[in-house]
């Protein structure tokens, strides 16, 4: 068996090849690329990134002073939702704290609220939501709705009977765990992010330091160049993904249900993607301070356009259909079908078409202005 690789070995490109491994290995900025930002952003992308709100400053202005609104400011506080921030005297005042921000709502409870409950007549409710932040807004409203609706019910005489009764199942994700969602998301963007960086770095470094024109006196062939140098770099970032994996799993618990193998073969995929992205930016730049500024301006819309974090379904309807042209939103979909619902090709086949057409044009559009260079 190693007599038939000897001539692999005794190869230009194997020459070329471990020249590459040794200058990587020598780059402890390179390796501090490839193994620290990703496993930080991560981490702190999966805590930081959730939807989830709690603890929600909730100010209130209680007229009636009962049991009954004492047993309504309970069940606002009871899980953990709303949490009570201020009692002021009157709704001016009530109404200044959430001008002021101090308040996120504001509840007014008022005098005869406890007489319209004993009644059976409408009793009524005043609540103030400061709606800068319109996500938050929103999900505060939703809460409240549901809070008063429950102690609503819980106040009849009679049991409440609906005509119709709803059973929801929540399908891969029962503990509607907001980390399940992001992490494979954030994953596909600190690979991008990698692939990018790493690769145009090492290609344009040949032009800093002056190198490019040693290559030019060897026999070697453009493409035995430019593969030498790629081919460390597939394995290096490959390594980057298994790294990722190991943090989603063991930091956020998110499970992993399809094949591994599929999954590392089409994050190869991916990976071929952004080295050639970063290759390409890198025979267009003229040095590393150009391809780190292009980078970020290809790398935003990139990350916007995927769905890492916000779904694609509430974006307009044309940037859903421009970011059918984006391979890091097939790469994160691949992501959250192999991971979480442990899907196949026959699910994925359309994303991992996408992922190998838009390696083949990247790389073979990268390598045709590589060898321009060299020549």
């Amino acid at each position: 068996m190693f007599k038939n690789l000897e001539p692999i070995f005794e190869s230009r490109f194997w020459a070329l090849a471990l020249k590459e491994i040794r200058q990587i290995l020598r780059n402890k900025q390179l390796l501090f690329l490839l193994l620290f930002p990703p496993t930080i952003q991560l981490i702190i992308f999966g805590f930081a990134l959730s939807p989830d709100v709690h603890n929600l400053r909730l100010g209130i202005v209680d007229l009636s002073h009962t049991e009954v609104s004492r047993e309504l400011v309970s069940a606002f506080t009871r899980n953990h939702i709303f949490q009570v921030h201020a009692a002021p005297k009157n709704t001016f005042l009530l109404g200044e704290a959430v001008r002021r921000g101090e308040v996120t709502a504001g509840l007014v409870i008022p005098p005869e609220f406890k007489r319209d409950i004993e009644r059976g007549q409408p009793a009524q409710l005043q609540i103030l939501i400061d709606g800068v932040d319109a996500n938050t807004a929103g999900i505060a409203a939703g809460y409240t709705f549901q809070i008063v609706n429950q102690f609503s019910f819980s106040q009849l005489e009679t049991p409440f009977n609906p005509p119709v009764t709803t059973q929801v199942a929540y399908l891969y994700n029962p503990g509607l765990k907001s980390s399940w969602f992001f992490v494979p998301g954030v994953l596909g963007v600190v690979v991008t992010l990698g692939c990018v960086l790493v690769s145009s770095a090492t290609v344009v470094r040949e032009k800093d330091t002056g190198t490019l024109e040693q290559l030019l006196m060897t026999p070697s062939a453009a493409w035995e160049i430019l593969i030498a140098k790629l081919v460390p770099l597939f394995f290096l970032l490959m390594g980057e993904v298994l790294v990722a994996l190991t943090i989603g799993r063991v930091v956020f618990q998110v499970p992993f249900r399809g094949n591994f193998l599929l999954y590392m073969f089409l994050a190869g995929l991916y990976i071929c993607v952004g080295i050639g992205l970063g290759t390409l930016l890198a025979t267009l730049a003229r040095n590393q301070r150009q391809v780190v500024l292009t980078s970020f301006f290809i790398n935003l819309p990139l990350i916007q356009l995927s769905g890492s974090i916000a779904p694609i379904e509430s974006m307009p309807a044309f940037f859903q259909i421009l970011s059918l042209a984006n391979p890091l939103r097939h790469f994160i979909a691949i992501n959250r079908g192999v991971m979480l619902k442990g899907v196949g090709l026959e699910v994925l086949w359309p994303n991992a078409l996408t992922l190998a057409i838009a390696a083949i044009l990247l790389l073979a559009i990268s390598a045709n202005q590589f060898r321009k260079q060299l020549s």
